[in-house]
């Protein structure tokens, strides 16, 4: 029985670690940078959640209005611009510089995934709320609410999973790393999700942001701004894809809708 590829390369990038050859620096930076970015990752996470729940009614920013309201637009719009960024050409080399010495390229993966996670961490810590409630649930609409909340975030694991998680943690670069060896980054993804719908994180991430128990006129401004950003961002990384695996691609794309399923429809894997 062939091992499904998801498991098997994160058991790869293990195995090689374990196995790391001498180089008493490049192993110290390699767990350093790897336990920094996991933790910083779900300290973000865990930000995200509990601000969201609550409508981001709970900042600890303090602009005076209507100064804040322009102070959160702008911690709504760098997380989608810088992150857009870091994936062209000129960003992909900066966060190779980003890192001191001959290592930041193969630490590069890390480096964005700890960069993404201080960017979430500086919207919800910094947020200046307005406090305004429009709608909280209680009772038995909490409970359907904060299901199907918890039900997103179940999504979005399930889709960071399918596309490669060791890409998406930031754990593809540090392993790579403290095993010696460069990145070797997932095939184009065609597995779970990704069978029904070209773009499944997006699309759980936009969930995330619609399902909260509360409802302020700053989270529907996030809202309203990120999903935009999930509507129209992979259009971008599907030119990327284009480029990358050609034929294979296309052939994917004509089957696959982009971001909502056809009933009933799954498609058989296609390697790149």
């Amino acid at each position: 029985m062939q091992q499904d590829p998801r498991i098997a390369r994160l058991l790869d990038l293990v195995s090689n670690a374990r196995t790391a050859p001498p180089g008493r620096e490049r192993i110290a930076l390699a767990l350093c940078a790897g336990v920094l970015c996991h933790l910083v990752f779900a300290a973000a996470i865990l930000s995200m959640v509990y601000a969201m729940f609550f409508g981001l009614s709970r900042g600890l920013g303090t602009v005076p209005y209507p100064w804040a309201a322009l102070a959160n637009l702008g911690l709504i719009l760098q997380f989608p611009l810088v992150h857009s960024l870091l994936l062209t050409g000129p960003g992909t080399r900066l966060l190779s510089r980003l890192v001191p010495g001959a290592h930041g390229a193969t630490l590069g993966t890390t480096t964005y995934a700890l960069v993404a996670s201080l960017q979430l961490l500086a919207l919800f810590w910094l947020w200046t709320p307005s406090g305004i409630i429009w709608w909280r649930a209680q009772g038995w609409t909490l409970v359907l609410f904060s299901t199907l909340y918890a039900g997103a975030y179940l999504f979005l694991a399930k889709a960071i999973f399918d596309g490669g998680f060791e890409l998406q943690s930031g754990a593809l670069g540090w392993l790579s790393l403290l095993a010696d060896r460069a990145p070797r980054f997932p095939d184009m993804p065609t597995l779970g999700l990704f069978r029904r719908i070209r773009q499944p994180i997006y699309l759980a991430f936009a969930c995330t942001l619609w399902t909260v128990p509360t409802w302020t006129p700053d989270q529907l401004a996030l809202a309203g701004v990120w999903t935009a950003y999930c509507v129209f961002a992979p259009l971008l990384k599907e030119r990327r894809f284009s480029r990358r695996y050609g034929q294979s691609w296309q052939r994917y794309r004509a089957q696959v809708p982009y971001m909502l399923p056809r009933p009933g429809k799954e498609v058989a894997d296609h390697a790149p």
